[in-house]
């Protein structure tokens, strides 16, 4: 119970962080890779602990640490783009929905997990959910369906597409990855470890001129006055969220974990709803009639698949 309680609660506060980056990128930081730099770097704030948890794990194990904690901001940058893309709750569906997939199999063939009946019910009903949140339209060509399925509005849908699965897959690495760490070393001084890994690869950023730029250019617009509250608050609550879901994997199940991240749209999409309704050109959620009922389809589905995963 208390597994299932901790999982909730992270999701629901990583809805509300998905909220917050989708409107910093478009009002704040335009630039995806600087966005990633800021979030990475922020997030190694966690280091401040090492003094009181955490424990040398050997060569071979920082490697690994090191390396799965590069996953992540790579899974960052590609959603980020993603986001910029597309309707918020679709392309977070995008890329939740099919982070259970690649996890799943990922935690069969590497961590050697074994579901029972419900659990695999679960899965698939969590799966379908977030398929019928972003329904096909019909009209033109493929490409333009899936385009409009996913609120784009690019002269590329394909490259929102490819960047949103391509988060989905490194964000299932580094799941996979931290897993397997968190069962071979403590859970504070593996996460730690794995943070550094995040930190190490976010300073490559600066190496290119033109990135570099963009940093420094979006970190004086972070500074302008009420940025840095929206920002700096969002990015707490990120890092609750974050230690909570990586405490859940630590605890239990990855692939159920990422599974269960429904529940993460069922709130994303009762708040996406309720801030358009009051601010419609903050984040740009479509809220007509047919997507309302799709939607609310769709989350009885995730809720039914949520019943059975924790069954």
């Amino acid at each position: 119970m208390n597994f299932l309680i901790i999982v909730i609660v992270s999701y629901f506060i990583l809805a509300i962080v998905n909220l917050a980056d989708k409107f910093i990128l478009g009002n704040m930081i335009p630039n995806s890779k600087a966005y990633t730099f800021f979030v990475g770097v922020l997030g190694c704030a966690v280091v401040l602990l090492s003094p009181f948890f955490l424990v040398w794990c050997g060569w071979r194990i920082l490697m690994l640490n090191i390396l799965v904690g590069a996953f992540f901001p790579i899974a960052l940058t590609f959603m980020y783009r993603s986001l910029k893309i597309g309707d918020t709750s679709k392309m977070i569906t995008l890329v939740g929905g099919t982070i259970p997939i690649f996890t799943v199999i990922m935690s069969i063939f590497i961590l050697g997990e074994v579901f029972t009946k419900n659990q695999w019910l679960g899965i698939a009903l969590l799966i379908v959910g977030t398929i019928i949140i972003a329904w096909l339209p019909n009209k033109k060509t493929l490409w333009h369906k899936i385009s409009v399925m996913f609120g784009m509005t690019d002269d590329n849908p394909k490259r929102g597409i490819i960047e949103a699965i391509l988060s989905a897959l490194f964000y299932a690495l580094f799941f996979i990855g931290t897993k397997y760490l968190y069962s071979i070393q403590p859970f504070w001084s593996g996460f730690i470890w794995i943070r550094l890994g995040t930190l190490i690869a976010v300073l490559t950023f600066l190496i290119n001129k033109s990135d570099r730029i963009a940093i420094f250019n979006s970190f004086k617009s972070l500074m302008k006055g009420k940025n840095k509250l929206l920002f700096f608050g969002n990015q707490g609550l990120a890092g609750v969220g974050f230690v909570l879901q990586n405490y859940a994997i630590a605890l239990g199940s990855v692939a159920l974990v990422n599974a269960m991240q429904g529940i993460q749209y069922v709130f994303l999409i009762v708040l996406g709803f309720i801030i358009t309704m009051f601010k419609p050109r903050a984040i740009k959620e479509d809220i007509s009639k047919s997507i309302i009922i799709q939607k609310i389809i769709a989350i009885l589905l995730i809720g039914i698949g949520l019943f059975f995963v924790a069954k």
